[in-house]
């Protein structure tokens, strides 16, 4: 069964050389009760030690089953400690914070078993040491003989082949050490007992077999036994391993042992969760104030690109001329440059072109919520006051322009007050602001001469309006060659070629609106537009200015541009001479404009076409604030998250020095290394979650405050610290793992104790 051969072991203290074996040979039968007796440092405790793995023989050999133990690694000996083998300490060596019942399942716990079959074990040894009913006791509950039982129920409750007794009775009275040396006695008719005592009585009482040593020698042995050389058997260890939820099991029990030191701790390290907390809670409501004030601003002031002049400011990379090999250095030196701000900016003249609308109309759909583009096109809207008294509708004054295509932002931002949204290009749509109110200029327009108190919606939805084509609405007169708007306004106005129109609906813009992107007036569908642009662009007079450099109306010469214009307002050139876009947010907004800049990369000077963006200043001043105060506190919070992860590693460090029995006693059970440093990194991972619980929870109570202080300073802000569900989520984490890495290097140092002296320690 086990055979020991010439095993030494020496201690080296300083200088000094301690000699505890001095060669001793040894074999066991499967079934026997063996006391090994001696004097203090005779070697008997060292003996149990080796042969139970607790402690490496220096030179020699340990047999088990036939396989040397020669070669064995640390996992080999957890493994046969967990298999093989039932220490029953002295002092009882169990765990203080746990159940009785988790005690004895511990060892099969390490070894992998079921938890059905683990807890079924369990109580089965439980019963047979007569401590059924004690089961969910703690260990402190109970007296020193039950403790000794539940002892001995561990040590049987893996099934072992060998069982470790080390001084069983030494803390025991009389009458307890005698039903402790009964049932030790009873456990080695199937067993293999090694006792340690210096009791020879209770070795001669109990024991079959009894070695006696002295300096490191076996010198009396009542009942030698030699094993056969030949004896060989296959011998196989089963790995042990704590699983995670029961390292996480240990450490919740030791940390409610000491609940209120605990929970200290873990307020010291939710300090700096709280910090960050509050950070991110005001930068996410900033970011939510600002998205929506920046969605809105940029609706009322989109990226706009329109043909007519804009003065340029000369700055790197912005105009005509600059030195690539300068652009954007900052110039150096002590002297300053003396320059004319007259001279520093130059007119620019955009020309659209239909390759540069191309090149907008590829922007990422993703980045903008519409893009508008202005024709001029002179619509000739015409609108019967009166029974066949019909009035030219002066387009400027109601406010006429084309419906955005992107439906899902209006409808996003905007209500239907009345009737229905346009669904084809014969309707149209009543814009009104935010009051309901109209200008009086619009009344006019229409004809409308009531321009006092209020007016019902009724008014306004079916009101119908007519487009005369070219055709019908210019005439050509012989005398001066030239084209005049036809004075016959109803001839025209009943053509059979007018496109018929009406208002389908009123819409207001929502309280709660993130822009404001339709024009207040009446506004059409652009299926309108490319209808009467398909029908002006074949009309005489539109014709006539495509031939001429001259106005046909007026017979002035016209410039290039002046004559573009012309030909936009007549529909002879479908080019637009303006386009709007209108991002969807600041980040977009940057995105569009990288992508509207390099189309100048690969243009020649002078033909470059430029964006102007209202909201730039905005945009810098706000982000580089919000940047600032972020910057500031993020360091401000990190600091103290680094001082909070170095108290729990000190902390961390002080409960490996208080649980280093418990350490001592794992490691006797067969648990690996690792396993140990599983424990105490499931206490960290319980300390930082609980730390990062209540951080965060701390964090969110005093936004209450907080949105109340600045809500009494700004009205519009009295909810600016937000918390998001994943800023809560994520600083749990960052408090697990950051207090997960400040329990690393503890959690080594307690994997590295050593076994035997771990569990000489209280």
């Amino acid at each position: 069964m086990l055979q020991i051969k010439e095993v030494k072991k020496a201690y080296q203290v300083g200088d000094f050389k301690q000699v505890a074996l001095n060669g001793i040979s040894v074999s066991f039968r499967k079934n026997e009760f063996v006391a090994i007796v001696g004097q203090s440092g005779s070697g008997k405790t060292t003996t149990l030690n080796i042969i139970g793995g607790l402690d490496r023989y220096d030179s020699g050999d340990i047999i088990i089953k036939g396989k040397s133990t020669k070669d064995f690694k640390d996992p080999d000996w957890d493994a046969y400690r967990n298999n093989s083998i039932g220490f029953v300490f002295q002092n009882y060596n169990l765990i203080n914070h746990i159940t009785v019942l988790d005690n004895v399942e511990m060892g099969m716990t390490l070894s992998g078993l079921p938890s059905k079959q683990r807890r079924k074990r369990a109580i089965e040894v439980l019963d047979r040491v007569g401590l059924k009913d004690h089961m969910y006791k703690r260990p402190n509950q109970l007296s020193g003989g039950q403790m000794q039982r539940v002892a001995i129920a561990r040590a049987l409750s893996n099934n072992p082949e060998i069982i470790m007794a080390d001084e069983p009775t030494g803390a025991l009275d009389s009458q307890t050490s005698i039903q402790i040396m009964e049932l030790i006695k009873e456990i080695a008719q199937d067993k293999l007992v090694i006792l340690v005592t210096h009791n020879i009585h209770i070795a001669e009482q109990y024991a079959n077999r009894i070695i006696t040593m002295s300096d490191g020698n076996i010198v009396k042995d009542t009942n030698p036994y030699v094993i056969d050389s030949d004896y060989k058997t296959e011998y196989k260890l089963t790995k042990t391993s704590m699983s995670f939820k029961q390292a996480l099991n240990l450490s919740f029990n030791n940390l409610k042992t000491k609940l209120g030191r605990a929970l200290i701790t873990a307020f010291a390290g939710s300090i700096g969760i709280i910090g960050v907390g509050l950070v991110l809670s005001l930068s996410n409501g900033l970011n939510q104030e600002i998205n929506s004030l920046e969605t809105g601003t940029l609706s009322d002031f989109p990226l706009t690109i329109s043909e007519s002049p804009m003065y340029m400011q000369m700055r790197p990379g912005r105009y005509p001329g600059m030195d690539e090999n300068t652009e954007g250095e900052f110039p150096t030196g002590n002297e300053l440059v003396i320059t004319d701000s007259s001279e520093n900016s130059f007119l620019h003249y955009n020309k659209l072109t239909d390759d540069y609308v191309e090149y907008v109309s590829n922007i990422d759909p993703t980045l903008y919520n519409d893009v508008s583009y202005g024709t001029s096109l002179s619509m000739n809207l015409l609108i019967e006051v009166e029974e066949d008294v019909v009035s030219k509708v002066q387009t400027n004054q109601i406010g006429w322009s084309e419906l955005p295509n992107n439906t899902d932002f209006i409808f996003d931002n905007y209500d239907i007050l009345e009737g229905a949204y346009p669904t084809n290009k014969n309707q149209l749509l009543l814009v009104v602001d935010s009051y309901n109110t109209i200008d009086i200029q619009f009344l006019t327009a229409l004809g409308i001469s009531d321009s006092e108190g209020t007016l019902d919606f009724s008014e306004f939805v079916g009101m119908e309006f007519r487009i005369v084509p070219n055709d019908d609405y210019y005439v050509y007169s012989d005398i001066t060659s030239l084209y005049n708007i036809t004075t016959d306004l109803l001839t025209a106005y009943n053509s059979p070629d007018a496109i018929s129109l009406s208002i389908s609906g009123i819409a207001r813009v929502k309280q709660d609106a993130n822009g404001t992107i339709l024009n207040e007036g009446i506004g059409y569908l652009s299926e309108l537009t490319t209808d009467v642009m398909t029908n002006a662009s074949t009309s005489d007079i539109a014709l006539a200015q495509v031939a001429s450099d001259t106005s046909v109306m007026t017979g002035l010469p016209l410039t290039e541009a002046a004559k573009r214009s012309e030909l936009r307002r007549l529909g002879a050139l479908e080019t637009p001479n303006s386009i709007r876009i209108y991002p969807v947010d600041f980040n977009t907004k940057n995105e569009i404009k990288t992508y509207l800049d390099s189309y100048n990369d690969d243009m020649d000077e002078g033909f470059e076409i430029y964006y102007l963006d209202l909201a730039e200043t905005i945009t810098d001043t706000v982000g580089t604030l919000i940047d600032t105060i972020t910057y500031v506190l993020v360091a401000f919070s990190a600091i103290s998250l680094v001082v909070s992860s170095i108290m729990i590693g000190i902390i961390t460090y002080v409960s490996v020095l208080e649980r280093t029995k418990e350490i001592g006693i794992l490691r006797a059970l067969g648990a690996r290394k690792k396993d140990i440093s599983r424990v105490f990194n499931a206490e960290t991972i319980l300390i930082g979650l609980t730390a990062g619980a209540m951080g965060v929870f701390i964090a969110w109570i005093l936004t209450f405050p907080i949105n109340k202080i600045i809500g009494n300073l700004v009205e519009e802000m009295d909810a600016i610290a937000k918390f998001s569900s994943v800023a809560m989520l994520s600083l749990i984490a960052i408090s697990v793992v950051l207090t997960l890495f400040s329990g690393l290097i503890p959690s080594r140092i307690a994997a590295k104790k050593d076994p035997v002296e771990a569990l000489r320690s209280e």
